[in-house]
This record gives C-alpha cells, structure tokens and sequence, in this order.
C-alpha cells in the first residue's frame, strides 16, 4: 500500500498538488468538454500549488523542525553538519522527527534522574565527611582544652587524655590517608603492577597480620575445605593484599564471638579466579546491600563508628578491583552472615 511517511517535502508537495489538480482538471474538462482547456489547467495548478506547498514547507515547517535538532545536538553545527541539516535532514517525515523529540526527550529525563541521585548523594557523601571530620577534632579539641585548664598537673589524667588524643589523630590521618587512596584510584593515577602469584598464601599473611585482632573476639580464620590447593592468579599484589585485609577487618569487626572467617578460592573458568570472604555474623539488612561500596556508607552509623574505620575500606576495595577490571559483590542475611567476593585474572604465561 501506497504511504507517505518516507516522503521528502518536495516529493510530498508533488503528490499534494497532484491531489489537488486532477479533480479541478478533470471538472474543467467536463465543464469546456476541451482536452486542451482542461489538461492546461491541469499542468498550471499542479505546477503553481507544488510550488506554493514546498515554500509553506520550507518556510514554516522545516526551518522549524531544522531549528528543533539544533537544540537537541546543543552544539555548535560544523560544516558537515550544517550541510545535513540543509540538504539531509528535510527528507525525514514527521513521524521520524516526533520520534527523535521523542528519544530526546526520555534521554533528557534520564540525565535529570541520574542528576538528582547524584546531587542527593553529593549532599550525604559532604555530610558524612564533615561528621567523619567532627568527630575527632571535636574530640581532640575537648582533651586539649581539659589539658590546659588545669588537668595537665594531675600526671595520670594527663597521660590519658593525650593517649585518647594520639588515638583521634591516629583516626584523621587514617582518614586522609583513605581520602588520597581512593580519590587516585578514581583519578587513575595507581598504577597495577601485575605478577603471578599464589592467592591462598596471601590470604594466609592477611590473616595473620589481624590474627591479634581476631584472637580478642575468638574467632578462627582459615581457608575453606577443599579449596586449599594452590591456585594462581595475576593481579596487583600489594592491592590485593589491601583488599583482603580490609575484607578480614570487616569480617572481625561484625563476626560473632567464636565465629568462622573463612576465605574460599574458585576456578571459574580458564580465564578467572573468584576469591570469597566469609563470616557468620550479625549480617547485612537487604536494604543495605548495594550501597555498601559507597563511601562512608554505614548500615549502622552509630555502631560502625563504634567499631572504628573511616567507612572507606570497602569503597577502596570497590576501585581496586575495578581498576583490575574484575567485579566485586556481597551476599548476606541477618543473623546468618556476610560473604563478599571479587574475580581476578588467572595465572598469565
């Protein structure tokens, strides 16, 4: 079936003017009963409503809808492209413009959303650092001024408020130090030095470098039956030692008294190892699991801060691996525990 949808405005002038002449023609020539008379009138209307049609077209549709895609592109049209909006762009119908404004226009909802989500994430990451940063300078600046006014004589109470006072130093320069470790990452600027070695054996040291930490709760580490034999994989040494240790610290802090750590290693196929940090602890809510990874994300603040940390680790250990171009994920249930694991590369010849 015949359709004018594809039709460009001088095709469409044509067949209009045609619609509009052969009835006229045709009841000039019934009206004069002479060929001529009425095949000339014919031509003269054809010729003169093509020609009034396409002008009406080109002054007042095209140019509007040539000034439409001008501000959906909302840039400056270079050579190339003011030749297609001159000589292209007209051939496309109504329908395919209203389309496009249509896709324009969901694209452009899509860009508000994302907006929106990023300024309101924007407004809690700034809160949450200035809380991280209150917290201990407020408490610093309230054992200094005990200090001075007159607790500095009395030797123990001395002692121990600049104990607590080098503990909260200790947490702002943890702080900074997480601040400037991630925003590298982001930024691109940590270089991975990529070497083949035995995932089980640094799981091993990681654990060992908490084993104080874990002994004060009774807890035991270990690897998972079964997956003890040695497996290969190429990655970021140093970084992925940073990721399993603050895996394990997780895992210590929110683990129950006389719980299991466990890490478990999988071949997952030639190309990939999938590494996994396990505990049985007090777990994650649901609501919770897919913001973990942000920064200074707490699933309870006042008990997380409690527990000490910048909130930053596992931020950190989101850009690592992604900067490894693997992904990292976290399964958990209250009262049941949390696992969380990452792929990394296999062993490279």
């Amino acid at each position: 079936m015949f359709s004018t949808k594809n039709l460009s405005q001088k095709q469409l002038s044509a067949f209009t003017a045609f619609i509009l002449a052969a009835p006229i023609g045709s009841g000039i020539y019934f009206l004069t009963d002479n060929w001529k008379i009425g095949l000339g009138a014919f031509i003269l209307i054809v010729l003169g409503s093509y020609a009034l049609i396409l002008f009406i077209l080109e002054k007042f549709i095209y140019r509007k809808i040539k000034l439409i895609y001008k501000l959906i592109h909302q840039t400056k049209a270079t050579k190339k492209e003011e030749v297609y909006f001159k000589y292209l762009l007209p051939r496309k119908s109504i329908d395919e413009v209203q389309e496009d404004v249509e896709k324009w226009g969901e694209k452009q909802n899509e860009e508000i959303e994302i907006l929106k989500k990023n300024e309101a994430y924007r407004k809690e990451f700034l809160q949450n650092l200035a809380h991280e940063f209150k917290t201990p300078i407020f408490a610093i600046q309230g054992y200094v001024d005990t200090l001075l006014d007159g607790a500095m004589e009395d030797v123990p109470v001395r002692k121990k408020f600049l104990e607590n006072t080098s503990r909260n130093v200790e947490r702002l320069v943890n702080l900074m130090n997480d601040l400037d470790e991630i925003s590298r990452l982001e930024r691109g600027e940590q270089l991975l030095y990529k070497q083949n070695f035995i995932i089980q054996d640094l799981i091993k040291e990681s654990f060992e470098s908490l084993s104080i930490k874990i002994g004060e709760k009774g807890l035991r580490a270990g690897i998972k039956k079964g997956c003890e034999s040695p497996i290969t994989v190429f990655a970021d040494k140093e970084k992925i030692r940073m990721v399993l240790t603050n895996l394990a610290e997780n895992a210590s802090k929110y683990g129950k008294s006389h719980g299991f750590i466990t890490a478990s290693i999988y071949k997952t196929d030639e190309k990939h190892v999938l590494i996994e940090i396990s505990d049985d602890g007090i777990g994650i809510e649901e609501e919770h699991l897919y913001r973990i990874f942000e920064r200074f994300y707490r699933t309870d603040a006042a008990r997380s801060r409690d527990r000490g940390g910048t909130g930053l680790g596992l931020a950190i250990c989101k850009h690592i691996i992604e900067a490894h171009g693997q992904s990292i994920h976290v399964r958990s249930t209250p009262d049941v525990g949390t696992t969380v694991g990452f792929t990394l590369d296999s062993r490279r010849d």
